[in-house]
């Protein structure tokens, strides 16, 4: 009978443990799920800021046509991405875009005047600060399913969970690393070309032999 009853507690320990480990797992997937979820959102509120941002441009910078058409390029591949390893390098070449169109215009003072262009730079920089506290977030629950996966006694349990990995969110390698983005920062002085060109230095006239002195009386 002590034999049964110890059985029986074993059992129930072991299902108990089981019914555990696979909410556990499980529910890990989900925030890595619903953390992706968020970065998804931010992506699509940047692409649809971007039209307007490029017809905003366009009027005062049509010299810069490759500049426009990588950021239009980069947000389409961004629309397009399926992965997240796909959505990461589209990210960062959104961002890499970005910060081009925006160091580019620090050279027409008209368009930095523009209040539709002020609005556009507070938007984006406001999305951006938001995508990288989402990046983060996503980043951080996939470490904490990934470590659960791999430990004892819940590494028992992954195969009958059904859940997969998580996969971190960053750019592959050999992508272009994108830079700090400051949509407010000062502009910089650009190097402006003399209106006239520097005097050409002259040669030193003959010196002229100094004066006698007065003969003496």
């Amino acid at each position: 009978m002590l034999v049964l009853i110890i059985i029986l507690v074993l059992v129930v320990a072991v299902v108990g443990l089981a019914v555990v480990g696979l909410n556990k797992l499980r529910q890990q997937r989900v925030f890595v799920d619903e953390a992706m979820a968020g970065i998804d959102v931010q992506l699509t509120r940047r692409a649809e800021l971007i039209p307007n941002l490029v017809e905003t441009v366009k009027g005062y910078m049509g010299h810069e046509r490759g500049t426009l058409e990588a950021v239009t390029q980069a947000r389409a591949a961004s629309q397009a991405a399926n992965t997240v390893g796909e959505k990461a390098a589209a990210d960062a070449a959104t961002r890499q875009a970005l910060a081009n169109l925006f160091a580019v215009a620090e050279a027409y003072p008209d368009l930095k005047a523009s209040t539709n262009f002020s609005q556009l730079q507070t938007e984006l920089a406001r999305t951006e600060d938001q995508l990288a506290f989402a990046r983060q977030f996503y980043n951080d629950a996939c470490s904490t399913l990934n470590r659960t996966m791999v430990t004892i006694p819940w590494s028992l349990f992954v195969g009958f969970a059904g859940v997969e990995k998580g996969v971190f969110y960053e750019a592959p390698a050999g992508a272009a690393t994108p830079p700090t983005v400051s949509f407010d920062s000062p502009a910089t002085p650009s190097a402006t070309p003399p209106s006239t060109p520097p005097a050409t230095p002259q040669a030193p006239a003959d010196p002229q032999p100094p004066a006698e002195p007065p003969a003496a009386g």
